[in-house]
């Protein structure tokens, strides 16, 4: 009934009469006042966006406060945790046991109950506890949801999100390196799986760091960090919110930015990369360099071809380029 101090939300003005008003009428309507206006989301008790919300304010908070000790980046309680990424569930037998080989740092690994009996969720099982891992087993129908209908032959695994680097960190590990320092940037790479490679590469000649733009490029997942074959626990990978800045901040510290473009304007047998630190970038396959990222690169540099091939993988290109600057390098020091 309209007025009826009784229905929900209403509140009775300081000063005005006290007392029962039921059946007023409506006849005492300006005596009370409403709840205002309904809040956002975000500031309702309970609501799944509150929830989601106080989940992030307590991530933020967590990655100030848990700064890790050896400043390298990766899964879980430290610095930028996530930067805005989600947790990844890896499913199915095959994938979560070559997670688990490849030591991907993970939070949880769920089975099935009785699902154990298979020699790989069993391998699975015996590589998670072996690497404290927590070991849940739950109901089928449990795993059907999580998984949201997709095929997970009774075992999952949970991968907490990717903790990047800063690329001012990059900076100060090729400072305190001994050799001229060597980072690569990738510029619209976005297969996971050309990401962890290159990672790998980069690894393998001595390179201090891989920079990634925050957009539109592959992040460090769970299938990149297996295509690192575990170099990417050792390796910082940093994000970049302006890929075109970055590049041109590492030149003022003194970097020689080479784009990789099968047009560019030296042959890569013709150029001395020896000396100088050498921020490489790379761009896709397809699409090749970004036409801001172009410009602002120092040098364009094209990897000569013997065969009929227009062009080569992304991964497959930052380690042809590499192997030459190690091996130059190599020279260098002879």
């Amino acid at each position: 009934m309209a007025g009826n101090s009784k229905r929900r939300g209403a509140i009775r003005k300081d000063g005005t009469k006290k007392g029962m008003v039921v059946g007023s009428g409506g006849q005492r309507r300006r005596g009370l006042e409403g709840k205002g206006p309904t809040p956002p989301k975000e500031m309702r008790p309970g609501h799944p966006a509150a929830r989601r919300a106080a989940a992030r304010s307590a991530a933020a908070a967590r990655g100030q406060s848990n700064r890790r000790g050896d400043g390298r980046s990766g899964f879980g309680g430290g610095r930028r945790a996530g930067d805005g990424e989600t947790p990844e569930i890896v499913l199915g037998r095959n994938p979560v046991l070559e997670c688990l080989r490849a030591r991907v740092p993970a939070t949880a690994l769920q089975v099935v109950i009785g699902a154990t009996s298979d020699e790989r969720v069993a391998e699975a099982v015996h590589l998670a506890a072996d690497s404290g891992i927590s070991i849940l087993e739950v109901p089928r129908n449990d795993m059907d949801r999580l998984s949201g209908g997709a095929l997970h032959q009774g075992i999952a695994l949970q991968v907490p999100p990717y903790e990047y680097a800063h690329p001012d960190e990059l900076l100060e590990e090729a400072s305190e390196s001994a050799e001229p320092g060597l980072i690569v940037a990738l510029d619209g790479v976005t297969d996971p799986r050309n990401l962890g490679a290159v990672i790998r590469s980069v690894g393998a000649f001595g390179g201090h760091g891989v920079v990634v733009p925050q957009r539109r490029s592959a992040g460090m997942t769970a299938v990149a960090w297996r295509t690192s074959a575990g170099v990417a626990a050792r390796l910082p990978v940093a994000r970049a919110t302006n890929l075109t800045r970055t590049l041109r901040e590492y030149a003022t510290a003194g970097f020689m930015v080479a784009g990789l473009d099968a047009e560019g304007s030296v042959s890569l047998d013709e150029f001395e990369l020896a000396n100088d630190p050498l921020l490489l970038v790379i761009g896709s396959e397809g699409k090749g360099l970004s036409r801001l990222v172009k410009q602002t690169c120092d040098v364009t540099v094209s990897i000569p071809m013997a065969g009929p091939v227009e062009s080569l993988n992304a991964s497959v290109a930052a380690g042809v380029v590499l192997a030459e600057v190690a091996r130059q390098r190599r020279l260098r020091r002879l």
